[in-house]
């Protein structure tokens, strides 16, 4: 039989009967907390495989592949990195063993380990879209679960420094220039289901992780949940637009622990050179903070706001509907255009200022009070489109200048 080379096993579940291989993706910067859920999912399910990728040498395009079972690793090899690009390694090595693993029928389920510093965003629709010798990944396997394991003692603690993932030896690709945060917390965001040691009892880390992703389940590793909830189904289409910033519902207005979320809203446009100023104050005022908002002299973009570790970034997002033609609203998805339906505003249409701040004692009235100082005034908002967009273009350092 051609594929996987290991242990004589007992055929199981696989591909060619029909019955599809679930397969569940661990992800988490905190590597003893990752290694326990794998370790528990592995015991916990009948004739598991874990394949993990191993980027400690991405900068010098090597990735460490390794495949293990209850009998110990096998199919451990050195592959290039391709295009310094960890997601092409996944799409070129991981995809074609997943199925061949599926048409073999050895196992019950099988455990993608991402490597600390992966997003398990791409690593997902890498997974969802994979196809190997003229065959669709989603014909033989099923996702049924994403996983980021977390140790919350030290998620305030982390969210609130800019290190870089190359600094720890985290990075994914010599070109990986993301933080530790940022990682942290889309890791966090993206799962549904996070694993957290038994024996913690940091109230706010874990009131902090509640109010990142309020719709997740939290388990404890050790007490046999994990493997149900692992195995739950994992919807990607509905995990796409989650963490989409043109469509994402935000977390609510919470207060726990000393923990908090705002949830800053508003109609008219902010004034990019007063926004601006205020950045050095807003991005190290909450260890998270996210949304879409609007410049007076960018008013038909939206922009994305992500910030964690007291480093932002903005991002284009696309036009706000209201600046297109009916007939050009037809490209966009229906949530979209739901969404902008439900919440029209006579003057701005679907333009909106949603950004929400999350920390361990947040300055709620200073966070509202500044962000309000930045929206234009009355005078400024009569000078309507035309003089909005004479404003000064402070953000070109941010994003691209305006051609």
């Amino acid at each position: 039989m051609s594929g996987v080379d290991g242990p004589d096993r007992p055929a199981g579940m696989g591909g060619m009967d029909g019955i599809k291989l679930p397969v569940v993706v661990v992800a988490g910067l905190h590597s003893a907390e990752r290694r326990l859920a794998v370790d528990e999912l592995m015991h916990g399910a009948v004739d598991a495989v874990v394949l993990h990728h191993d980027l400690r040498e991405s900068s010098h395009g090597l990735v460490h592949r390794e495949l293990r079972d209850g009998g110990g690793g096998f199919d451990v090899a050195a592959v290039p990195l391709v295009n310094d690009c960890p997601c092409c390694a996944l799409r070129e090595d991981l995809v074609p063993r997943l199925v061949r693993i599926a048409d073999e029928g050895r196992y019950g389920l099988a455990i993608v380990e991402l490597w600390g510093g992966s997003d398990p965003h791409p690593a997902v629709e890498v997974i969802a879209g994979g196809a190997a010798d003229g065959r669709h990944l989603e014909d033989v396997v099923e996702l049924a679960g994403v996983v980021t394991a977390v140790d919350p003692d030290r998620l305030i603690g982390e969210l609130s420094v800019s290190d870089d993932l190359v600094e720890h030896g985290e990075h994914t690709a010599a070109q990986d220039e993301r933080t530790r945060a940022e990682a942290l917390a889309h890791q966090v965001e993206y799962a549904t289901t996070l694993a957290v040691p038994r024996a913690t009892a940091h109230a706010p880390g874990l009131a902090l992780l509640r109010q990142l992703h309020p719709t997740a389940r939290v388990v404890r590793l050790g007490t046999g949940a994990l493997t149900r909830a692992a195995l739950g189904g994992f919807d990607v289409a509905a995990a796409r637009d989650r963490v989409n910033p043109a469509i994402a519902l935000l977390p609510q207005e919470s207060d726990e622990a000393g923990v908090t979320t705002l949830v800053w809203e508003r109609r008219r446009p902010l004034h990019p050179e007063r926004l601006h100023r205020a950045l050095e104050l807003l991005v190290p005022a909450a260890q998270r903070s996210r949304g879409r908002f609007w410049l007076a002299n960018r008013p038909d973009l939206m922009l994305a706001w992500d910030a964690a570790g007291a480093n932002l970034a903005v991002e284009e997002c696309g036009p706000w509907l209201t600046s297109l033609p009916d007939a050009a609203w037809d490209r966009y998805p229906p949530a979209r255009r739901a969404a902008a339906a439900l919440d029209w505003h006579p003057l701005h249409g679907d333009r909106v200022q949603q950004l929400c701040f999350t920390a361990e004692g947040l300055d709620v009235d200073g966070v509202t009070g500044l962000l309000d100082s930045c929206l234009l005034t009355d005078a400024e908002l009569a000078a309507g489109e035309p003089g909005w967009k004479a404003l000064p273009d402070a953000f070109q350092d941010l994003l691209d200048p305006v051609h």
